[in-house]
């Protein structure tokens, strides 16, 4: 299976023996969601993980997830209200309190200022994950109080989710809560983290600059779930090191009917910009419950993996579901049964656009002699694992095996879709000889098969190792 499978840990799976039947099973990734608790809470889980690396033989990652701005209206007078088409409500700061009251409307208070500043008419506004949609229709006191109307019926209770689609504020995506969480995690040994909330790449920033304060830089997943971070997708893309579709919030910000496109597109841009994608939330949220899945679900899984994500990630699904070992497994024989398809539709390695990096066209040679000679494999030796996602970009149908001497590099390469990575011996000078050394002392490969490696062999004057070497080899 090539496609990566994340799984939240939580009550119904934080126990050694149910994670070691979900690596078992395609589970390379772990989520530990600080939403729910804190480091210290995963120091357990974690160490059991790091137990099972050992025992079964291979790298497992621990990402770790920032809960980020808990964006939520206080306490309403009279909760909880019903609420019908045309209803009018007031959403202002606290302070507003004594004007409201004299309109004898009830009013949402929302003690974060710079969510309220530029609010305008027309404006769309909605509570409780999206079940009550509102719309700004009048502007009581600049930046400070207005009047909503409501766009359907239901109940509105106090301290409910609030969001407003589509507009931009100055809120940063690290919290002084996720900055606490992201140092102890680093130190109980997360090997990556995802950022919730991203709106641009100063957030990325902030929390580059929030690692190297704790003295260790890990990959940083950016979560898009924001409408404007759809929009500067290009430039998040440039400091993240891999991209989650975050589709429940992000199902709020845009309209629904638009994200089944907008994650084809994040797919596509990830896969040209070598960064690793997640497809993320309610992948099969009817196995909380039921032992098999909606048709539906089966279908949004397979489509995700046919749109070419890296990874697919379940959250309620194992954190709390009743069936966590079997989710898993039905997610793996999706996967299974859905990329020999992915092969019959996309013939051959994707190739690279024009004017782009050496690496790429590389790593497309090597994956179309491959395809020629029928290769079991292609073997890179990567340090900083830019090599091994070039390859995995390019989509070949065998297996692509990682050497790295690195172990960071070595959990970073979890997240590319097809990639097997292995931590080398560096007692073995020569990365040829590492590769052939793999080759040659693994029954993987039988006497006879073809074997495409990705190396580097040093030159006179060269300034920098890189891969420069692209070999046919028959063992």
């Amino acid at each position: 299976m090539k496609t990566k499978i994340v799984a939240t840990l939580g009550p119904a799976s934080m126990d050694k023996e149910t994670m070691r039947t979900m690596v078992k099973n395609g589970v390379r990734i772990f989520r530990f969601n600080f939403s729910h608790a804190n480091a210290a809470a995963f120091e357990q889980p974690l160490s059991w993980m790091r137990e099972l690396e050992q025992e079964i033989g291979l790298p497992l990652t621990a990402m770790g997830d920032l809960c980020g701005p808990k964006i939520r209206i206080g306490e309403v007078a009279g909760s909880p209200l019903e609420i019908q088409n045309e209803t009018r409500v007031l959403l202002g700061l606290p302070e507003t309190r004594e004007e409201a009251t004299g309109t004898g409307l009830p009013l949402l208070p929302l003690d974060m200022p710079e969510l309220l500043k530029g609010l305008k008419p027309g404006m769309p506004v909605s509570l409780s994950d999206g079940q009550l949609r509102f719309t700004v229709s009048r502007t009581l006191r600049e930046d400070q109080l207005f009047e909503l109307t409501a766009q359907n019926d239901g109940l509105l209770t106090s301290n409910k989710g609030i969001f407003f689609p589509g507009k931009a504020h100055a809120l940063s995506a690290l919290t002084d809560k996720d900055r606490i969480d992201l140092c102890q995690g680093l130190k109980i040994g997360m090997d990556a983290f995802a950022l919730s909330f991203v709106q641009t790449e100063q957030d990325l920033q902030d929390i580059i600059e929030a690692m190297e304060e704790c003295g260790n830089r890990v990959p940083i997943i950016a979560k898009i779930e924001r409408h404007n971070a759809v929009e500067n997708l290009d430039r998040i893309l440039e400091l993240a090191d891999g991209i989650m579709v975050a589709r429940g919030d992000l199902g709020l910000e845009c309209p629904l009917t638009e994200v089944p496109v907008i994650q084809k597109k994040i797919i596509s841009a990830c896969r040209h910009a070598q960064k690793p994608v997640i497809v993320a939330t309610q992948m099969m949220l009817s196995m909380v419950k039921n032992i098999v899945p909606t048709r539906a679900e089966a279908s949004d899984v397979a489509n995700a993996i046919m749109d070419g994500t890296d990874c697919v990630m379940l959250s309620e699904e194992t954190a709390i579901g009743a069936h966590p070992v079997e989710v898993i497994r039905t997610i793996s024989e999706i996967a299974k049964s859905t990329e020999p398809h992915y092969f019959t539709r996309n013939r051959t390695p994707f190739a690279p656009r024009e004017n782009t990096q050496p690496g790429k066209f590389m790593a497309y040679a090597a994956c179309l002699l491959a395809a020629e000679y029928d290769s079991k494999a292609v073997v890179c030796h990567t340090e900083t694992g830019i090599t091994a996602r070039f390859l995995s970009t390019r989509r070949a149908p065998c297996t692509l095996y990682a050497l790295t001497p690195r172990k960071a590099t070595l959990k970073a390469l979890n997240f590319a879709w097809g990639v097997q990575p292995i931590l080398c011996d560096e007692k073995v000078a020569s990365r040829r000889k590492r590769a052939r050394q793999f080759i040659n002392a693994n029954d993987r490969f039988a006497a006879g098969e073809t074997l495409v490696l990705m190396t580097h062999t040093p030159t006179p004057g060269q300034p920098r190792k890189f891969t420069n070497q692209l070999e046919l080899y028959y063992k």
